[in-house]
């Protein structure tokens, strides 16, 4: 089977590229997959690709070609195909438009599956209906400006399926795109292949990790482990990841006096390392697509406090079982979280243990099935013209 993934730009960091490389990888061995990357800035990807994984860039921004005026001029000029309510469009130009739809026309069959609203709505109008068109969601419908969700109400009846993250981001979907050709798939991102040692669950060390940026909630961590300091001030935490709020969080931590007890980490390569010296896990998010670093966290055996926030963490920690859910937002909650599995040595091991378990279900192979399972029914559905079965995934 022929499949190609297209990404925005498959050599920056981020959990989209990396998610998407670890879907590629998984297929390469029975598929001819490529990863096809809009923009291209640097000579190679920075997460590891299987040699069986062909890639290449629409638009390559390296070297003096970038520079002649006519093109300066052309990648001064705003898109005119992606909508303005895009996140990222700023990102994209009239050189990107004309780059996409050159190539999106070009395809002669097989699975495109997109991975962005912008190259959603763009593969719903230009790639040729013999394409198995799919379109692959890592945040969630709500996260998207109002007049976005318009234009995905509009374009998405043209795909042949829409692939969330979550069962509850697929409802939100079907109230937009009912009574339409549009197939509903819930698949969760897969556990990024790796070696994972146990956490060191006897330490004193609470582990959080992401941007640094307001999405990610970490000034409400800081602000409830400034109530963790006055209980337990031989404990600490380090926050991972880089970000445009660092010095806003770096003020936070020294206007409550936490210099000696929360550390802004920076960004690792090795976060598997990291993670497993911790003792705790938080993900103090105020809205996420799905949760990747929490199921990688839970697969070192680290009990987790999350945020019960839209949308992921539900669908992940069962509350008492797996780890800790709280209400959104409440710092005196996650506090009182935090402060239960200090203070409970044992609780921390029956849930680490409980953690590991749980998340077996994403494991690389299970997950390459559900999408393998996905392809193979949309085949078969545009071979015989007949209407869409719901597929969801199932744990």
């Amino acid at each position: 089977m022929k499949i190609r993934y297209l990404l925005a730009n498959a050599y920056g960091v981020g959990g989209t590229i990396r998610t998407v490389i670890n879907q590629a990888n998984a297929l390469a061995g029975d598929h001819d997959v490529e990863l096809v990357s809009v923009f291209r800035n640097r000579d190679q990807s920075k997460f590891p690709l299987d040699p069986r994984v062909r890639l290449r860039a629409l638009v390559d921004l390296r070297g003096p070609r970038w520079r002649h005026p006519i093109r300066t001029w052309l990648r001064s000029r705003p898109s005119q195909l992606v909508p303005p309510s895009e996140v990222r469009y700023a990102t994209f130009s009239q050189i990107s438009d004309h780059a996409i739809t050159r190539f999106l026309r070009s395809l002669d069959g097989g699975v495109l599956v997109t991975t962005r609203p912008a190259l959603n709505l763009l593969a719903a109008r230009f790639a040729p209906p013999h394409v198995i068109r799919i379109a692959q969601e890592h945040m969630y419908l709500r996260s998207h400006k109002p007049e976005l969700i318009d234009q995905i109400a509009h374009w998405y009846p043209r795909l042949d399926a829409v692939v969330t993250l979550t069962d509850a981001d697929a409802a939100e979907y079907r109230t937009i795109l009912d009574n339409t050709p549009a197939r509903m798939a819930t698949i969760p991102n897969a556990l990024t292949p790796a070696e994972r040692a146990p956490a060191a669950l006897d330490g004193k060390i609470v582990v959080a990790a992401g941007r640094l940026t307001r999405q990610k909630g970490f000034d409400l961590l800081i602000e409830a482990f400034a109530a963790i300091v006055e209980k337990h001030p031989d404990w600490q935490l380090r926050i991972y990841g880089d970000g445009k709020e660092r010095a806003k969080l770096q003020r936070q931590i020294h206007r409550l006096h936490l210099y000696n007890h929360v550390f802004l980490m920076g960004g690792t390569t090795t976060l598997e390392q990291e993670l497993a010296k911790g003792a705790i896990f938080v993900l103090s998010s105020r809205f996420e697509g799905f949760g990747m670093v929490l199921i990688e966290a839970m697969a070192h055996g680290l009990p987790a406090v999350s945020f019960d926030c839209p949308h992921g963490p539900a669908d992940i920690i069962t509350h008492g079982g797996n780890g800790l859910l709280v209400p959104p937002e409440n710092v005196t909650e996650l506090a009182a979280a935090i402060d239960s599995l200090i203070t409970d040595a044992s609780l921390r091991h029956i849930l680490g243990t409980s953690a590991k378990a749980s998340v077996t279900r994403y494991h690389i192979d299970h997950i390459r099935r559900q999408w393998e399972h996905l392809f193979t029914e949309l085949h078969r559905t545009n071979d015989a013209a007949s209407g869409p079965p719901l597929y969801t995934w199932t744990p």
